[in-house]
């Protein structure tokens, strides 16, 4: 296995606890379905993605020293994941993700996620005490970014010569959370990944297409944008131009992990030298791969 990465993923790594049902459900339903438990978070499912086209990241995030937390650290180093820089807490258990989906989609979730919120700018330490970087010798390479931080630790992200020199590639968690990228709409070196809806929250707007939207981000201060807008069509934009395309036209059979799929997919196609529209063909055929229930390659 590779020891060096590629590229940083920062943010939310923890077990899916995902029980699924064949019938329609409401609350108070009691029906027979599956229950999984599977390594999820924003930043941990771009990671896995990445992997699957050839690349090597380290995740920047906190993993209790529980069973789970031993459990999850495994399963990321079986998958080639580096973990050599999460901050692993005596203190703090393995965060959880828990969602009930029955065949009219999710009835209801509890994101248990506090242990990232607490353990704060700990999980950054790598990057200012010399494993991974200094202030003086910030880290210049790739670094996908999730929503799951706090607002003052985005705020203090936006600012930070420790983010001077990297690629800063930044997705919400959901668009609940879409507005806590505010702080990261100036940074020079950052790219938002966000759908329609969250290009809409941003700007306090509604946009019609993606294109609108792409174009609303970049008037709003952001330097360069990916919005995408389900099986529509997603848009690339910068100062200078808009890019936009079209997705292949799929049977859906899952929507959940697709934004993180894309963003992954564009990150790994630019990684492998493609210009603007290659990496954007190769997202939208990634995403619409994995919507129609493959693994994309």
């Amino acid at each position: 296995m590779k020891t060096k990465a590629d590229i940083l993923c920062i943010g939310s790594v923890l077990w899916d606890v995902i029980g699924r049902s064949s019938v329609v459900m409401r609350v108070g339903s009691d029906v027979p379905g599956r229950i999984t438990r599977i390594p999820g978070g924003v930043a941990m499912n771009i990671a896995m993605t990445l992997t699957r086209f050839g690349m090597t990241p380290t995740l920047l995030t906190a993993i209790g020293r529980d069973n789970e937390g031993e459990e999850l650290v495994g399963e990321c180093q079986r998958m080639g994941i580096l973990t050599d820089h999460v901050y692993r807490s005596e203190d703090l258990p393995t965060d959880t993700y828990m969602a009930i989906e029955g065949a009219n989609g999710l009835i209801a979730a509890i994101a248990d996620a506090h242990s990232l919120e607490q353990a704060g700018e700990k999980i950054l330490r790598p990057l200012s005490n010399g494993a991974l970087g200094t202030a003086e010798a910030p880290y210049a390479g790739p670094v996908a970014l999730d929503g799951n931080l706090t607002v003052d630790l985005l705020r203090d992200i936006a600012v930070s010569p420790l983010f001077a020199a990297a690629d800063l590639r930044v997705a919400p968690a959901s668009p609940g959370k879409a507005d806590r990228l505010l702080a990261l709409l100036g940074h020079p070196s950052a790219t938002l990944y966000v759908n329609l809806e969250e290009a809409g929250l941003l700007c306090r707007q509604t946009f019609e297409t993606s294109e609108d939207g792409a174009r609303g981000l970049i008037a709003r201060g952001a330097k360069r944008v990916l919005v995408t807008d389900g099986g529509k069509s997603a848009s690339e934009a910068t100062g200078d131009s808009v890019l936009t395309q079209t997705p292949p036209q799929v049977l859906v059979t899952r929507v959940t992990g697709a934004g993180d799929t894309f963003m992954a997919a564009h990150i790994a196609a630019e990684h492998a030298g493609a210009d603007r529209e290659e990496a954007l063909h190769r997202a939208l055929s990634a995403a619409a791969t994995y919507v129609s229930g493959e693994l994309p390659r």
